[in-house]
């Protein structure tokens, strides 16, 4: 009989030949056993079939050696002598169940381990995945938008389930009562609870399909959105209404007014006007830094001279402030602008002049329809045009915004004839 002691003498992966020639059996496994073991190789006992020892480079794995689909497969179960030798064979008996089932016990390993892990309730995961995401959102209001929705439809229902045990009929629990009245609402409450599953999942927090998946899976049990609420664009002024509304606008004496018709005439977001500082401007340009932009991409406006105006205008109203437009050292809230309209009696939103804008380029001018685009600071073509398109086309676009601002003030009502730029 071969010692313990003689062990470590015996060249690698010759275990099974050499008690096969001596006519004895192999070794049981035993925590003495185990601790003689020093050179690298797998050694296998005679009690178990496939569960084996790998020795590598001084490290103990335990190891289980099984065929599945006419495959040879190893299944690391563990390190010696952080797992016990009790537990490794515990492991391997379930394991080897698996396989007589058919099942791979790896995924059969990988679920049960994310089942014994503590997980985070849905509630605090989804507040860690907001924190990370928000750097993302050049606008304040997505981030309200995420907490309000997620608080009001989703925290009810699964804020103190574990990430792992949320289902689908979870998800339709939340999305089902409000589906055919709060279409967009619920549309963006399941985009939301997607992505936090779908980070849940990247981290080895839960397993399985997303439950809020839309293609192949909600898809098969809720109506089409677009099917059940068609999409309503915000509200706009038509164009041709904007002369009047403009001279009534410049009667109004505050900061707001002048912050609107600053919105209007540089056909700028309402965040990217309120959040404008007094250093973006300079030498009649306003840059505004990609941090705010909506694409992400640093945005130059030219500035006609009615915007020049009113910019000396508001830096006198609050010069001990950084920003262009303020109350008291602040920005101004998001709702400020909004606030002048419903005084002015006008059923449009701040962001609608935008499209009165670029219906008044298409309609009224001959100025191309890129130029218009740009002024925007919209995309134009697809990706290898806009690997090969560079340029901002400030020349072209300061002809644009000097055209809007004339029309704006009831002197250029005609077609304008733009000239070219050299």
């Amino acid at each position: 009989m071969i010692s313990s002691q003689e062990l470590p003498l015996i060249p690698r992966f010759v275990w099974a030949k050499v008690w096969a020639k001596k006519g004895e059996l192999m070794p049981k496994f035993t925590d003495k056993f185990i601790v003689t073991l020093k050179n690298d190789g797998r050694y296998t006992s005679d009690t178990d079939t496939g569960f084996q020892i790998k020795v590598e480079k001084g490290r103990k794995y335990f190891v289980y050696r099984y065929k599945l689909n006419n495959k040879r497969h190893d299944l690391t179960l563990g390190s010696y002598p952080k797992l016990s030798l009790r537990e490794a064979r515990q492991r391997y008996t379930d394991s080897r169940a698996a396989v007589l089932r058919g099942d791979n016990p790896t995924a059969h390993w990988k679920k049960k381990l994310i089942s014994e892990r503590p997980t985070p309730l849905f509630k605090d995961f989804s507040l860690k995945c907001i924190e990370i995401k928000k750097s993302e959102w050049s606008n304040e209001k997505h981030l309200s938008q995420w907490y309000k929705t997620l608080e009001t439809y989703v925290y009810p229902i699964i804020g103190d389930k574990n990430v792992n045990e949320i289902t689908t009929e979870d998800v339709l629990r939340i999305l089902q009562p409000y589906w055919n009245t709060k279409t967009e609402t619920m549309t963006r409450v399941r985009q939301r609870i997607e992505y936090i599953l779908g980070s849940a999942t990247t981290r080895g927090l839960r397993t399985g399909a997303n439950p809020a998946l839309w293609k192949n899976h909600l898809e098969t049990i809720l109506p089409k959105p677009s099917r059940v609420t068609p999409v309503i664009h915000q509200k706009a002024l038509p164009y041709k209404e904007i002369p009047d509304f403009m001279s009534r606008l410049r009667d109004k004496d505050s900061i707001s007014a002048l912050a609107l018709e600053f919105a209007i005439l540089t056909a700028c977001r309402s965040s990217e006007v309120r959040l404008a500082h007094k250093s973006e401007i300079k030498d009649g340009v306003w840059t505004i830094p990609a941090t705010r932009m909506k694409a992400r991409k640093q945005h130059k406006v030219p500035l006609s001279q009615r915007c020049l105006d009113i910019i000396a205008v508001a830096s006198d109203c609050s010069e001990d402030s950084p920003y262009l437009f303020s109350k008291t050292g602040e920005c101004l809230s998001d709702s400020s602008m909004l606030k002048v309209l419903k005084v002015m009696k006008v059923n449009c939103v701040v962001h609608g002049f935008r499209s009165s804008f670029r219906d008044w380029g298409s309609e009224e001018t001959n100025h191309s329809a890129e130029v218009l685009e740009k002024c925007l600071a919209h995309d134009v073509g697809n990706k290898v045009e806009k690997a090969y398109r560079r340029g901002n086309l400030l020349q072209h676009r300061r002809l644009v915004m000097n055209d809007w601002e004339q029309y704006c003030s009831g002197i250029l009502n005609i077609k304008s004839l733009t000239s070219k730029v050299a």
